[in-house]
């Protein structure tokens, strides 16, 4: 499917809100509409980050994939988001599975409130932080599945 078109999923998705420093991961049902934070990969290296991301797809056999897609206030892109792109493709190409970009703009604003709500603030936030924006990315995309474009 081009980019911009969307698409529909059933079943289990995976999340991730990537960084430079940690890729924080999600995991939902299309069946329930929820999502929930599943981990964080905290390592540079792309080796160790794809064989973690090839054993999580192997463990939960995900539908589709869903990054989240930074963008400045305005929704104009910056550095972050070609780097998001790329991971995107990357996902796409290695694992043969359909993915997806979703804005997350404001998600990690959300992350934080969350775990605010859960007692956990501060420095202890720090390790949780990724994978809760995760969540808030997949959140959106069960909220308004139209809002997801094509890798």
């Amino acid at each position: 499917m081009p980019e911009g078109v969307t698409a529909n999923y059933s079943g289990t998705l995976l999340a991730f809100d990537f960084g430079t420093r940690r890729i924080g991961i999600a995991v939902g049902n299309t069946l329930t509409g929820t999502a929930r934070p599943l981990t964080t990969i905290d390592d540079e290296r792309n080796d160790v980050r794809f064989a973690a991301i090839a054993s999580l797809l192997q463990e939960w056999q995900p539908a589709a994939l869903v990054v989240g897609l930074p963008c400045n206030d305005d929704g104009t892109p910056h550095e972050m988001t070609a780097h998001c792109r790329r991971f995107a493709n990357r996902l796409k190409g290695r694992f043969n599975l359909p993915t997806l970009l979703v804005d997350e703009r404001y998600t990690s604003a959300a992350a934080s409130s969350a775990l605010d709500d859960e007692g956990i603030h501060g420095r202890k936030q720090k390790s949780l932080i990724d994978q809760y924006a995760a969540q808030q990315i997949l959140q959106a995309y069960f909220d308004e599945p139209s809002s997801g474009i094509h890798a």
